[in-house]
């Protein structure tokens, strides 16, 4: 008997006595549960999604819809920017009058090359308030996966309040699970045995993030 065998005769021994489940896989688990707490306006719930993400140490900036490009513009300016990595469906808008380089999303790019680039900047998916998390979906104004893992600077812009929820029940309703889902809460950071908080392990040091919307200019 192989241990493939052996392992799967004890769990057939050790389900012997469990009744079958006759319902169907949506019915298996109650999902009753609340999708947000508490009732916030849309304009409490931007607040908190400003909160959260500062709590997460990312760098919270807001403008009014039109004035997206002045603000990323001086983001890249005020970092020194040279380069910065361009999503293909990225607004060219965004970055219009931007002196730094405009590297594109190639599907042959190497990661030794795009830890070269300065700067990303994307748009999200979604923007959960409770979690202060970011989600990105790989859609083209996001770009591939990596390139916001590499490059040690993320301009992230929200559109508000289109793109904003106020819990993950929320987001996920929203969200399609076939695709590539990346979760942003902050910048990338760990601690170790000592509670050492090192930041940029997994991705960048700095996240920058833009809430775009009906703000009386930027902040």
């Amino acid at each position: 008997m192989s241990s493939r065998e052996r392992v799967l005769g004890r769990v057939r021994r050790a389900l012997a006595d469990v009744p079958g489940d006759g319902g169907p896989y949506e019915e298996a688990v109650a999902r009753d549960y609340l999708r947000a707490h508490g009732r916030r306006s849309v304009a409490e719930t931007v607040e908190l999604l400003a909160e959260n993400l500062a709590d997460y140490q990312a760098v919270v900036h807001r403008c009014a819809a039109g004035d997206v490009a002045p603000t990323v513009t001086g983001l890249l300016a005020a970092r020194g920017a040279r380069t910065v990595v361009v999503p293909p469906g990225l607004d060219p808008d965004w970055l219009a009058g931007s002196g730094a380089e405009q590297v594109p999303d190639l599907p042959d790019g190497t990661p030794h090359e795009l830890d070269r680039v300065d700067s990303v900047v994307t748009g999200c998916a979604i923007a959960v308030a409770e979690t202060g998390t970011i989600v990105l979906d790989g859609s083209p104004d996001q770009g591939r996966r990596r390139i916001t893992l590499v490059p040690d600077h993320h301009i992230c812009v929200v559109r508000v309040p289109d793109q904003v929820v106020s819990s993950v029940p929320e987001a996920l309703q929203r969200l399609d699970p076939t695709r590539p889902l990346t979760w942003i809460s902050g910048p990338s950071a760990t601690s170790d045995i000592e509670l050492d908080r090192v930041e940029g392990v997994h991705g960048p040091r700095t996240l920058e993030v833009v809430l775009a919307g009906a703000f009386q200019g930027c902040r």
